[in-house]
C-alpha cells in the first residue's frame, strides 16, 4: 500500500487538500471563461458548482479514485489553482487549472513537477501521463518543461464544453520508469 501526501510543498507553493472555504477562491478562476477553455467540465456559473466540486473531494480522496490538491502561494496562503491525480495500478495521471491572474509564473509547471514527482518516486507507478488539447499550447509547455515526451494525437479523446460538443484531439504527453 502506498500514502498519499496531504501536503506537497515546493519553494513557493504548497499544495494541500480542499478545504470548503476554498470555494470562492474556485469560483473566482471557474468562472473565468479563458482558464476553463480546455477544461472537460463546463465554467462554472455560480459559487455551489464550486462547493459541489469541494463536496466531492472528500469521498473521492478516500476511495482512491482521486487525488486532488489546492495550489496555494507559500507564503500568502492564497489558493490560485488545483490539481489532481489518478492512480489506476501502475498507471497516473493528472491534470491543473490556474487562475488567470497567476499564468506566465511558472507555477503550474512547480505544481506539476511536483506531483509527478511524487507520483514517479512510488515504485509501482511505472508510467505518469496527462493529455492536452491540441491547441493549448501553454499547457502542452508545462508538460514538456516538467520532462514528459509527447507521444502522439488522441484523436476524438474529450469533450471540451466550453469549445465543442464534439470530442476533440488531445496530445498525449508521458513519463515512463525505465
Amino acid at each position: 500500500m502506498f500514502t498519499v501526501p496531504e501536503i506537497i510543498e515546493t519553494p513557493r507553493l504548497i499544495l494541500r487538500r480542499p478545504l470548503l472555504s476554498d470555494a470562492e477562491a474556485i469560483f473566482e478562476f471557474a468562472r473565468d471563461s479563458e482558464v476553463t477553455r480546455y477544461m472537460e467540465w463546463p465554467t462554472h456559473t455560480s459559487i455551489e458548482n464550486a462547493k459541489e466540486y469541494l463536496q466531492d473531494c472528500v469521498p473521492r480522496w478516500e476511495s482512491a479514485s482521486e487525488y486532488d490538491w489546492m495550489i496555494t502561494l507559500h507564503e500568502e496562503k492564497i489558493v490560485i489553482g488545483g490539481i489532481s491525480i489518478r492512480i489506476h495500478g501502475h498507471l497516473a495521471d493528472f491534470g491543473y487549472i490556474l487562475n488567470r491572474v497567476y499564468w506566465g509564473r511558472g507555477f503550474a509547471t512547480e505544481a506539476a513537477n511536483a506531483v509527478v514527482t511524487w507520483a514517479s518516486s512510488q515504485d509501482f507507478i511505472h508510467r505518469v501521463w496527462a493529455t492536452c488539447d491540441v491547441e493549448n499550447f501553454p499547457s502542452a509547455r508545462v508538460l514538456e518543461k516538467i520532462g514528459l515526451t509527447r507521444e502522439g494525437v488522441l484523436r476524438n479523446w474529450a469533450i471540451r464544453p466550453n469549445l465543442s460538443q464534439k470530442p476533440r484531439d488531445a496530445f498525449v504527453y508521458s513519463k515512463i520508469r525505465e
